[in-house]
């Protein structure tokens, strides 16, 4: 049998019980998914896999689209000329 290390690892349990039924629908366990991806970053000598942008909640998504509508023009936004104005504006001054 080849020797093996530990790596402690510490994730919320609502996760991890996710995990381990993601992985079980694949028939292996948590410890096997972690060996293919240590395994696979050293075959492509980093992630093995491109990182994305994450899935981002109802909220979040909403100001997104809100910006990039500003950003379109599509939503008409107060501008100032200087801070004080805006500060002013916002009854902070």
């Amino acid at each position: 049998m080849a020797k093996t290390a530990n790596i402690s690892l510490r994730i919320e349990p609502s996760i991890k019980a996710q995990l381990d039924e993601l992985y079980s629908s694949f028939g292996i366990s948590v410890t096997d998914a972690i060996n293919i991806f240590l395994h696979a970053s050293l075959m492509e000598g980093g992630f093995p896999f491109q990182p994305k942008q994450p899935n981002y909640n109802k909220e979040t998504m909403e100001a997104i689209q809100e910006t990039k509508d500003i950003l379109a023009g599509k939503t008409k936004t107060k501008s100032y000329a200087t801070v004080e104005e805006m500060k002013k504006d916002l009854g902070l001054e």
